[in-house]
């Protein structure tokens, strides 16, 4: 099950407190103090790592606690570090502060990590305190406690290539062609509810990553419908797809089609609008002439699309080609 956002409780480890011990050997009734420090509490660590594709586990399992430095001992053995508790979320996810929302932050590489919370400092033993005029202290300080807060994760996915369209648009019936992902297809709106990543490969070892994005609706960017909560996906994408289908079913004409997401890029901001944009006529294989209906449109809109079809490939290696030449222009 796919989850982008988490909210959870962190705590690092306190430290152990500091030792009070006196050396007792033989012939040596005054040996002094030798009480040992206390171990450092653990950190609470945040890494990115690509295995991991959905925040599920936090959700689940929201409190994490590392573990408590160890006492101080005498002979002026210093106490156990707490072991540091390591949490694997997907690479994109973006830690904020739940209580002011400020972002502290993205883990957008691989093996990326951030300490989110810090272990208490050990406390010390008393052989610390040994002085001139002091020479038996009874002091011994207790371990800090470790730092505490509650995070906001937020995940927003990382494809080279995103997939825009109105429900029923052919997104996802399109990137199960060109890659082994396998997103749920159906032949009425909303089939897809979480965002969809698959390999695209090309010959001479090229590839990149397609994501299909759930279908948004007009005033998706103010929360209606599935609302934005997946136009933030689309910002971590390089290229944008922008499918228009050429058989609509419904009062909404292909004219329209496009003029909805449009507006919805430019309304939600964060540079979406400025992207690189490929426009095409989805579902070609249901009319009679696309490449005439294509011509018409692009004349309509102001635009140089074309006419695809998932189910016959009608210029889909075209339409792979032109993603990869956004992605890498000549030069690169």
């Amino acid at each position: 099950m796919f989850r982008d956002e988490a909210k959870v409780f962190v705590k690092a480890g306190d430290g152990g407190s500091g030792c009070m011990s006196f050396r007792h050997e033989k012939y040596l009734p005054k040996g002094g103090p030798d009480g040992g420090d206390g171990g450092r509490g653990g950190h609470v660590i945040f890494v990115a790592d690509e295995s991991e594709n959905t925040l599920l586990t936090l959700v689940r399992n929201p409190h994490i606690r590392a573990k408590k430095g160890g006492y101080g001992m005498g002979n002026n053995r210093t106490g156990k570090n707490g072991e540091d508790h390591l949490v694997k979320v997907p690479v994109g996810t973006i830690i904020k502060d739940f209580e002011t929302g400020v972002a502290l932050k993205d883990l957008a590489d691989p093996e990326q990590e951030v300490i989110v919370v810090k272990g208490g400092r050990g406390g010390y033993g008393n052989a610390r305190f040994k002085s001139s005029t002091n020479q038996t202290p009874r002091r011994v300080d207790m371990g800090s406690a470790g730092e505490e807060r509650t995070l906001k994760l937020e995940l927003k996915l990382i494809a080279d290539v995103g997939l825009l369209g109105l429900p029923n648009a052919g997104k996802s019936t399109l990137v199960s062609r060109v890659s082994a992902a396998t997103p749920k297809i159906a032949d009425y709106p909303f089939t897809t509810l979480d965002p969809h990543p698959g390999i695209v490969e090309l010959s001479g070892w090229r590839r990149f990553v397609m994501m299909d994005i759930p279908g948004l609706i007009e005033g998706a960017h103010l929360g209606q419908g599935l609302g934005d909560k997946f136009l933030r996906h689309v910002e971590r994408t390089r290229v944008l797809v922008h499918l228009i289908d050429l058989a609509p079913d419904g009062p909404t004409t292909t004219e329209e089609q496009y003029e909805v997401i449009l507006g919805e890029i430019r309304s939600f901001g964060g540079g979406l609008a400025d992207k690189p944009r490929i426009v095409v006529y989805s579902k070609a294989d249901l009319i009679q002439d696309p490449e005439e209906r294509a011509e018409e449109l692009n004349a309509a809109l102001g635009v140089t699309g074309y006419p695809i079809s998932a189910i016959t490939g009608l210029n889909l290696d075209r339409l792979l080609e032109d993603c990869w030449r956004c992605l890498k222009p000549e030069g690169d």
